[in-house]
């Protein structure tokens, strides 16, 4: 796992139980999961019209910022629910060498 999300993870769990004055994460907390999935879902838009409007080398700050944004409120929405990032990223890992069109297929007759 990158080191970058280790140490977010690491935050986000810390900041779970502060103050939801001075701590975003905290008030996304208080505030509790619907809230916390709004603002994954906002942040989904987001990436999605910076991604349409992206030209080139322009926009690509935008794009880049609004994925950092999704991931981060996704984070949150997983810290919430008691979910290790390192379970998100051992599931990526089992995908590797596995064509998608066939790891969608297993999932669907698991289903």
């Amino acid at each position: 796992m990158s080191d970058v999300l280790e140490q977010l993870q690491a935050t986000l769990e810390r900041r779970k139980g502060a103050d939801p004055r001075t701590s975003y994460v905290a008030s996304l907390h208080q505030k509790g999961l619907n809230k916390i999935l709004e603002k994954v879902g906002e942040e989904a838009t987001e990436v999605i019209l910076a991604a349409k409007d992206m030209q080139g080398a322009e926009g690509r700050g935008d794009l880049v910022g609004e994925v950092a944004d999704l991931w981060f409120h996704s984070m949150v929405m997983l810290s919430h629910l008691d979910v290790d990032i390192s379970e998100v990223t051992d599931c990526l890992s089992a995908r590797f060498g596995v064509s998608g069109i066939e790891e969608k297929s297993s999932r669907l007759e698991r289903q």
